[in-house]
């Protein structure tokens, strides 16, 4: 059963003074028309999740602010900034989707609340199908009023994880698995032919051994930022879904996955029927082997990767890892 506007956005408005930060889509296609976000209700009744993620959005205005106040550019949506938001019109949901973010099994939930009944067992959809494009309809699909309609309205949230773990992540993934050849062939190969020395005939046709170093210095090369936006496996969260234009509603971490996504399911009124898949990984990246990983990488490198990623570091509330070495 859908669950009432109040009912779904309570958790937003608990704290009383809600902050805004202007998302510049209503200036820019409805001139006339001011940006708002109004919240539906004051509540009296705090739960400790509620005062969490309401702890999380005030982070993110917070990093917003400061990040706005150092910089001279002001950056306009389009549409096309808009492909990683899934909508869901039945229960007036957007997602946010960040690849190494359990993002594969928040899309099979995607597709089960969207299907009207075709789907009802998130774990029961095969991964590559929740990935083909057209199993779920994503924002910049729409008019520009549709989009205006429902950023301003619907529940919008998203997932994040400490930036270097999932960093680690997207590199063992794209990088050292043999089935990878289309990340091998596209990426690799750029990237042993720029920074491998004495590169054999194989490796520049192949592209499927390169080293965690060399991936870390094709991310901080400033070549790599003029080829255009980074691959979304290890774009920054802050630049796959634009927390300082768009006000998510609720931000859930990797650290917190379970808890985080069947609260979301609850507020959305499903968890009755629907609960977040459950399972452990034993190939899961952690922050002892992200430490190993970065062992090999020098100070100046080191500060290099954090300058990239600080944002997030900062917007998401974690703090810099304990073996960077940043003196």
């Amino acid at each position: 059963m859908r669950m009432s506007r109040i009912c779904r956005m309570v958790f937003a408005t608990c704290l009383g003074s809600f902050v805004l930060v202007i998302f510049y889509f209503q200036s820019l296609f409805n001139p006339g028309e001011s940006p708002s976000f109004t919240p539906q209700r004051e509540c009296s009744d705090l739960s400790g999740a509620a005062t969490l993620h309401q702890a999380r959005r005030d982070q993110v205005v917070d990093a917003c602010r400061t990040y706005s106040a150092s910089s001279r550019k002001r950056r306009v949506l389009t549409p096309g900034d808009l492909k990683h938001l899934v909508v869901d019109e039945d229960h007036e949901l957007i997602y946010c989707y960040v690849p190494k973010v359990a993002c594969t099994n928040w899309k099979r939930v995607m597709m089960v609340l969207t299907s009207r009944g075709k789907y009802t067992d998130p774990m029961k959809i095969p991964s590559n199908e929740a990935h083909i494009p057209s199993n779920l309809k994503t924002l910049n699909q729409y008019s520009i009023s549709e989009i205006n309609h429902r950023l301003k309205n619907y529940l919008k949230f998203l997932f994040v994880r400490e930036p270097f773990e999932r960093l680690v992540s997207a590199y063992r993934n794209k990088f050292t698995l043999k089935y990878n050849s289309s990340f091998h062939k596209r990426f690799g190969t750029r990237i042993i032919r720029r920074y491998r020395k004495n590169a054999t005939q194989d490796a520049l046709v192949n592209g499927d051994d390169v080293k965690f170093k060399e991936f870390i210095e094709y991310l901080v090369d400033p070549a790599t930022q003029k080829d255009g936006p980074l691959n979304e496996h290890w774009q920054t969260v802050y630049q796959l879904c634009h927390p300082c234009h768009i006000h998510y509603d609720m931000v859930g971490k990797y650290e917190t996955l379970e808890d985080d996504s069947n609260y979301l399911l609850e507020l959305v009124g499903v968890g009755n029927f629907l609960r977040f898949p459950s399972y452990a990984k034993s190939t899961r990246t952690t922050d002892i082997m992200t430490a190993q990983f970065f062992s090999n990488i020098s100070s100046q490198q080191q500060i290099q990767v954090y300058q990239l990623y600080k944002m997030d570091f900062h917007m998401f509330n974690y703090s810099i890892p304990s073996y960077l070495r940043l003196d």
